[in-house]
């Protein structure tokens, strides 16, 4: 049987885990009686952990919101991860959430043990990141949306769509999904009785809560892969064909500089590959694609093409200007 301090650290890592448990649960995950359970939720309520209980044999504890907490209990592997966390919204797609990070981060490392703090410290002062210059976030935006997607509130909003189209619309949401570059929200769009997904930084104005709605479950299960699956359809709120490149380079040569979940790199030729997209292209992609220094031609879209002659022709005219 654990000592009394483990114990209590032991029962509190459980209710911050899951959401409720019961005192019978609790008793044998931490090999104790239901009595003990009942002493050591009174020595976490007098160090301020809000504990609530419900009466019967259907109740539990749960960890309340809100109240004085202490600082957080995270091992070497949490406190890790939260550091990266923090570091990486530091440079992200949600708008001022930058400085509310770095806050955090050196809130983190003062609560931390000394061990701890220099691990949290050496990976701040190694670390570095690109800024993020693609589309931006409202950060109050983002949670009052997942906090509808969490209650089934419905959700009213003005969108404007990839043809530049303002619509209002009406929707249960059910799971906001990041892309790595976008933020989406997957919802049941109530007028057109049917599944959407909405870009977030197309959104505008004040998102409205309504009336609580239904519960429903992306098609699939997954909200993930139902985002992946709509870009990629002819109804996808934005471009999805993907980008193809010819270089003239050895495949092997390319792995080496190319992400690989971004990228599929196939060899052509005794001395050439086509580089092509996962997913749809982006002017990103092109711009990396150009730092190679590698000859290339550029295979489709037709979109991408457009894109790439006039960015040539802009470059063209600024270094003539500059002579």
């Amino acid at each position: 049987m654990v000592q009394t301090s483990t114990r209590l650290l032991a029962l509190l890592s459980l209710l911050q885990f899951r959401r409720e448990w019961t005192g019978q649960e609790l008793a044998e995950r931490l090999d104790v009686g239901a009595r003990t359970i009942r002493r050591d939720i009174d020595k976490l309520r007098s160090l301020g952990y809000p504990i609530e209980a419900a009466p019967g044999v259907a109740g539990g504890y749960r960890l309340g919101a809100g109240g004085e907490l202490p600082p957080l209990l995270l091992d070497d592997a949490e406190a890790v991860a939260v550091a990266v966390g923090l570091r990486t919204a530091a440079t992200g797609s949600i708008s001022g959430i930058e400085d509310t990070s770095v806050q955090a981060l050196a809130k983190l490392e003062q609560v931390l043990p000394g061990r701890l703090r220099r691990r949290v410290k050496a990976l701040s002062a190694a670390t570095s990141a690109f800024s993020f210059d693609g589309p931006r976030i409202d950060a109050d935006l983002l949670a009052t949306v997942a906090g509808a997607c969490r209650d089934c509130a419905r959700l009213r909003f003005t969108y404007i769509a990839r043809d530049e189209r303002t619509s209002q619309r009406y929707a249960e949401p059910s799971a906001v999904v990041h892309s790595g570059y976008r933020w989406y929200l997957v919802a049941f769009d109530l007028d057109r009785d049917d599944w959407r997904t909405f870009r977030f930084d197309r959104i505008r104005g004040r998102v409205r809560l309504a009336e609580r709605g239904r519960q429903r479950t992306v098609p699939g299960g997954d909200p993930a892969a139902f985002v992946e699956r709509q870009l990629r359809s002819p109804f996808a709120d934005e471009p999805a064909a993907p980008a193809r490149i010819r270089i003239k380079a050895a495949p092997e040569r390319i792995r080496k500089r190319a992400p690989s979940r971004h990228v599929s790199v196939e060899p052509e030729g005794e001395d050439g590959c086509i580089v092509t997209t996962r997913g749809a292209w982006s002017r990103h992609f092109l711009a990396w694609m150009v730092l190679l220094e590698e000859p290339m031609e550029i295979l489709g879209p037709p979109e991408m093409i457009a894109a790439a002659s006039n960015l040539a022709s802009r470059l063209a005219a600024a270094a003539g200007a500059a002579q």
